[in-house]
């Protein structure tokens, strides 16, 4: 998960990481380990806290209005922090890296998963995978009235879970 993370965060970098003064182009891959140890870790850290709903509510949004969501503001706050620390940005900087790459990472995120032909990436296995071994996919997808097999996105127009979570969040 972490390596599909690695190269989704690396296809959306170049603005932000690559063609920026503010980091060594040596130090480019670096930089882009960060971002994606922000979202991993935050992600890790809102589904083994309890937090499963802001996870649900990123991927029910079907990747609009990211930025405004407290799972992506925790994670820009995340990679504002790495960048400070590893790279000796400003916080001015560093955020400005993490407000515009961070939304773009988690709505690429959200359409790969939300999309029935791409296998990229999925909710049951984004939801097994930073749950960790105590973390029972099936009984949180039980709780939405689905199984796993209709776990492929929380958007899809298919009455899955984007439908039972529509609801909860408002949508």
């Amino acid at each position: 998960m972490f390596e599909q993370l690695l190269s989704l965060v690396k296809e959306n970098a170049g603005t932000d990481i690559i063609n920026n003064n503010a980091i060594p182009n040596e130090r480019n891959d670096e930089a882009v380990e960060a971002a994606t140890q922000s979202v991993s870790e935050t992600f890790k850290n809102a589904i083994q806290g309890g937090n499963v709903h802001e996870v649900m509510q990123l991927f029910n949004d079907g990747g609009s209005n990211v930025s405004s969501l407290p799972l992506a503001q925790n994670m820009q706050g995340n990679l504002i922090e790495k960048l400070m620390q590893k790279f000796g940005l400003s916080n001015a900087q560093a955020g400005g890296i993490a407000a515009s790459l961070i939304p773009m990472v988690l709505s690429k995120l959200t359409h790969k998963t939300n999309n029935p032909n791409d296998s990229s990436f999925d909710l049951s296995s984004i939801l097994s995978h930073f749950g960790g071994g105590n973390f029972d996919v099936g009984s949180v997808l039980s709780q939405f009235g689905l199984g796993n097999n209709d776990s492929k996105g929380a958007n899809d127009k298919s009455g899955g879970l984007g439908d039972v979570l529509g609801g909860l969040f408002g949508k």
